[in-house]
């Protein structure tokens, strides 16, 4: 019994240890490229002069920030405690709440964080909401695929960054043939049709893929098919979230677009990997119960 223990101890350290290397592994990058940012910025950016009267919206920055912060964790929180918890349910009540407060308090704000006349024009805000939409599916395949890649095919953290380049380069590739090409002669609408569209098309492409799948013929398809649509997608977004503002405002609606993305991967993350537990959690159960021969009998007692 004492060595079953020991060897159950050694295996979760093992474990931790393995974990562990991967995460800072998958780390260091990051840091690299902050550092090269970091330094860039110092040496390179001159001091910008201050606009006369700007404040910081104070009020505006906490209740946004806030409600984000709750809805991801509310999300999050129902992997391990469950939908039906109150700790879910409270924080994702918490989060709309403070996020009905935010969409008011630019009606009583004199330099509001987010100027209703941003986002109020029907193109720039349909482009903030398709970011938003795109950047909650385009993380999740990053997280799935990462999943995927690490504990099905045994990839390290840096040879599965190796293999999501071909989806970034497509990526790059249609954002630049987007941008120059296609948005003078179709505008942005078709655009983003298509790229929803083919993003569409490679999600359910990768729904074919099996434990015993390849790299090659199984994700190297679909991740093209997805960087092309992204490409697009990017490309038609940008333009019609910048087109039209106001000199003052071109820096709140560039930031909205990219925001848009970040705030859709974060909450889309958080949702899509609850929704993946829970599924994963019931299926094993099922399965479980399916293979538990009739009458076992388990400390005395028996199974029903």
């Amino acid at each position: 019994m004492a060595l079953t223990c020991t060897t159950n101890e050694q295996q979760r350290r093992g474990h931790y240890r393995v974990h562990n290397s991967r995460t800072v592994e998958t780390l260091i990058p990051d840091l690299v490229f902050a550092a090269i940012a970091i330094t860039g910025g110092t040496l390179l950016l001159g001091r910008q002069p201050r606009t006369p009267g700007a404040r910081l919206d104070v009020p505006g920055v906490a209740a946004v920030s806030g409600g984000m912060f709750c809805l991801v964790y509310g999300f999050s929180n129902a992997a391990t405690h469950g939908w039906h918890a109150l700790s879910t349910w409270g924080f994702l009540a918490a989060g709309a709440m403070l996020l009905v407060v935010f969409a008011a308090w630019p009606s009583r704000a004199a330099q509001p964080l987010l100027p209703p006349r941003v986002i109020l024009d029907r193109n720039r805000g349909g482009a903030y909401l398709t970011m938003l939409i795109f950047g909650s599916a385009l993380f999740g395949i990053f997280l799935f695929l990462i999943y995927y890649m690490q504990l099905n095919l045994g990839y390290s953290a840096v040879k599965s960054g190796v293999a999501l380049l071909p989806m970034v380069v497509v990526i790059g590739v249609m954002a630049n043939v987007g941008n120059i090409v296609l948005m003078p002669r179709f505008g942005p609408k078709p655009l983003v049709i298509v790229g929803l569209l083919a993003n569409a098309a490679g999600m359910v492409w990768l729904t074919r893929i099996g434990v015993h799948s390849g790299y090659a013929s199984a994700l190297l398809g679909p991740l093209v098919v997805t960087g092309f649509g992204s490409g697009l997608i990017f490309s038609a977004a940008a333009n019609t979230g910048t087109f039209g503002v106001a000199a003052r405002d071109a820096g709140i609606a560039s930031a909205s677009v990219s925001t848009g993305q970040q705030l859709g991967g974060a909450i889309g993350t958080a949702l899509l990997n609850t929704i993946a537990a829970s599924a994963a959690t019931s299926y094993l159960a099922a399965t479980l119960a399916d293979a538990r021969p009739e009458g076992a009998l388990v400390g005395g007692g028996e199974l029903r």
